[in-house]
């Protein structure tokens, strides 16, 4: 296991590429030279037979396996066009279980993509069977993903300072309570992640309100960081009205964990990806 980790960091991570959107993918040309292929007719053939995995599992192949033309150099300085392909998670996994075993590095590949995965993809059934520390950990890792595009979109809306901008949400859901607040109110320490310190329930609740801003201020092409703010703290407000309406408990009122997500890492070695 400390293999696969140090080639996770060292190869696999290092030619993720992340799109505008937050979307990982990897690049079929470097990932070729990493899994040991040298020709790529023999790599592009593996690829083929994932792609008919792909649909023998009713997954849309372009969803995986998007192929595009890039522009090489040579060694006269000319370029010449090549075909490549932007591959998913899954797409990865898939060729490596198509790849030839007998090679180290297709294993390690096999066993690191079928880890991430499986930590990215869950079931409805598959997360009712975790624990609550597991559902923490799962429900964290889509908010930290939810406010990377976020930022993102707020940014392009013209927001620079984002602590207000997130303050602005939290007021909204927390009934006019600040990060700091809301730190204080769980009694954490000087500059502790509030989320790190939310069950799995308040986190979901935090989610969709990150995931509403974002596509709000993306549909309705918002623009200025007041009007960002706003639009943050109407969403929070909007679905504490929502949680009141259905008669849940107001996520102030949620029991605080009594270990930090950083706790459960470290004593689990779990890492948050």
């Amino acid at each position: 296991m400390k293999e696969l980790k140090k080639y996770n960091e060292s190869v696999f991570e290092k030619i993720k590429h992340v799109d505008e959107y937050g979307n990982e993918y990897w690049y079929a040309r470097e990932l070729q030279t990493v899994l040991d292929y040298t020709e790529w007719r023999k790599f592009e053939g593996v690829i083929n037979k994932a792609m008919i995995a792909c649909k023998t599992s009713e997954f849309n192949i372009s969803n995986h396996f998007v192929g595009i033309d890039k522009m090489v150099k040579l060694g006269s300085d000319s370029e010449r066009k090549v075909n490549d392909y932007k591959l998913s998670r899954y797409a990865c996994y898939l060729i490596t279980q198509n790849g030839d075993s007998r090679k180290m590095v297709i294993s390690l590949a096999q066993t690191y993509f079928a880890i991430q995965t499986r930590k990215q993809e869950l079931s409805e059934k598959e997360y009712s069977i975790l624990t609550e520390d597991e559902k923490r950990l799962y429900q964290r890792n889509l908010t930290k993903k939810g406010n990377y595009l976020l930022n993102q979109t707020a940014k392009n809306a013209g927001v620079k300072n984002f602590d207000k901008f997130h303050n602005a949400g939290y007021k909204g859901l927390y009934n006019g309570e600040s990060a700091n607040d809301i730190a204080k109110r769980k009694e954490l320490r000087y500059r502790e992640d509030i989320l790190d310190n939310m069950g799995s329930d308040e986190l979901i609740a935090n989610l969709f309100r990150i995931s509403q801003t974002q596509q709000k201020l993306k549909n309705d092409n918002i623009k200025g960081e007041n009007n960002a703010n706003y639009a943050h703290y109407n969403i929070g407000k909007n679905i504490r009205e929502v949680i009141a309406k259905n008669g849940s408990t107001m996520p102030e009122d949620l029991p605080t964990p009594e270990k930090s997500l950083k706790q459960i890492e470290k004593e689990k070695n779990v890492f948050l990806k």
